[in-house]
């Protein structure tokens, strides 16, 4: 039988995990940090190890920097969970020794079952049993009903009856979560010092960092996609406080809002896939153009981009756009001006428009609500952050537009 060593701190999501492994006929462990998954890792011997990047006491680039130091674990099979933004914490687990990397948003119990079937090291069968002299002929017996294959094991649960069990679990448990989120997120905007906003981003991190897990085990990948990203915020202002401001606390905000829109749609609707999300950058700045543009990348969104004003209006008059970003400082026409002509046509009375400037003071804010504005982020801002921005604004668009039918009754 083959060892499995499951490393990952969020005990819901292991627990899970180790049962579908052991259904399968892998012997497993589990360890709920770094150091004890360190500890297994030399104590057990496993075939295969599955590894969190985000660990209590010794995170997963450091552990695998351990293991790989030791020349007789130097072939150890790791796969490496993580999130789909830290980016640069993956390069760091390639760099380490990651036998392979994964996202959990995006993998189900059955294809990391069938990756750690493709690595375990293959058994070695026993020793051939020697031939014994041959018995002396007995008497036929009676007949005897023919025996039933397998000796009448107990069906093997389907992967899609797991995954709609987990499904139902989870759903019921969103009421839960939800007001856990809220919880930590008040505790972060009502800290009194940086020491406890810390403590409680570190809080609403976890539990983010949870809800990411168990939605990708449940195959509810919208849930999964916005919490991936949020995590992926949490971690950054955790790490770097100088980043948290008022802009960044808004988004954190609209983020827990929208989960719970999310949450409260269960498992009616299904996002996926952003398939052809059609987004317009506008601002006459190349460098802020490329800026944006590599934020909708790090979410696997497309833009087109243009610098003059008129040009954009143009393109809105031709074109329908379900996302805008628009710069205030334009030449000839600036962003309040743009935002409201476009609210005059009527593909683009609805469509979410979120002004990016280094101007953020109550007299920018209030400009860009009166000419039609959705959202504001100001300048510098957070790469991830535009990423989550631009998520809950197509995802919620996406949810509240009507559906086709409707739409062409209409």
């Amino acid at each position: 039988m083959k060892k499995v060593l499951l490393i990952e701190d969020d005990q819901l999501v292991a627990n899970i995990y180790r049962n579908k492994f052991s259904v399968e006929g892998f012997q497993v462990e589990v360890a709920s940090d770094g150091q004890a998954g360190l500890d297994k890792i030399h104590g057990s011997r496993p075939d295969v190890v599955i590894l969190d990047l985000m660990l209590p006491k010794i995170n997963g680039v450091e552990l695998m920097k351990r293991v790989r130091a030791e020349p007789n674990l130097k072939q150890l099979p790791i796969v490496v969970f993580s999130n789909s933004y830290l980016t640069s914490m993956v390069q760091e687990a390639w760099k380490a020794g990651a036998s392979k990397c994964l996202s959990k948003a995006n993998c189900t119990p059955r294809q990391l079952i069938e990756i750690v079937q493709g690595m375990t090291i293959p058994t070695v069968p026993p020793p051939p049993v020697p031939e014994r002299p041959a018995s002396p002929a007995l008497p036929p017996k009676a007949s005897q009903p023919a025996a039933t294959p397998l000796e009448a094991k107990p069906t093997q649960v389907s992967d899609a009856e797991f995954q709609a069990d987990l499904r139902k679990s989870f759903i019921d448990g969103l009421p839960a979560t939800l007001a856990s989120l809220r919880a930590s997120l008040k505790g972060v905007t009502k800290a009194e010092n940086e020491m406890a906003r810390l403590k409680q981003m570190h809080e609403l991190y976890r539990r983010v960092h949870a809800v990411t897990g168990n939605s990708g085990l449940c195959g509810m990948a919208q849930i999964a996609r916005i919490s991936d990203a949020l995590e992926a915020l949490l971690k950054e202002l955790y790490e770097k406080p100088k980043t948290i401001t008022a802009s960044t606390l808004r988004t954190l905000a609209s983020a827990v809002d929208f989960l719970g829109v999310l949450f409260e749609q269960g498992n009616q609707i299904e996002l996926a896939e952003m398939p052809g999300a059609n987004i317009l950058v506008v601002d006459d700045e190349a460098i802020s153009r490329r800026a944006v543009t590599y934020a909708l990348e790090k979410a696997k969104l497309k833009s087109l981009t243009v610098e003059d004003p008129q040009v954009a209006y143009n393109l809105l008059v031709e074109n329908k756009f379900e996302l805008i970003f628009l710069d205030v400082d334009m030449p000839g026409m600036n962003g309040f001006e743009l935002c409201s002509k476009l609210r005059s046509l009527p593909e683009h009375q609805k469509t979410p428009v979120i002004f990016v400037t280094t101007l953020s003071d109550f007299e920018t804010r209030t400009n860009s609500m009166m000419s039609g504005g959705t959202d504001l982020i100001a300048k510098p801002f957070l790469f991830i952050e535009l990423a989550v921005k631009a998520l809950v604004y197509l995802f919620r668009a996406r949810l509240e537009a009507p559906p086709p039918l409707a739409a062409a009754a209409a």
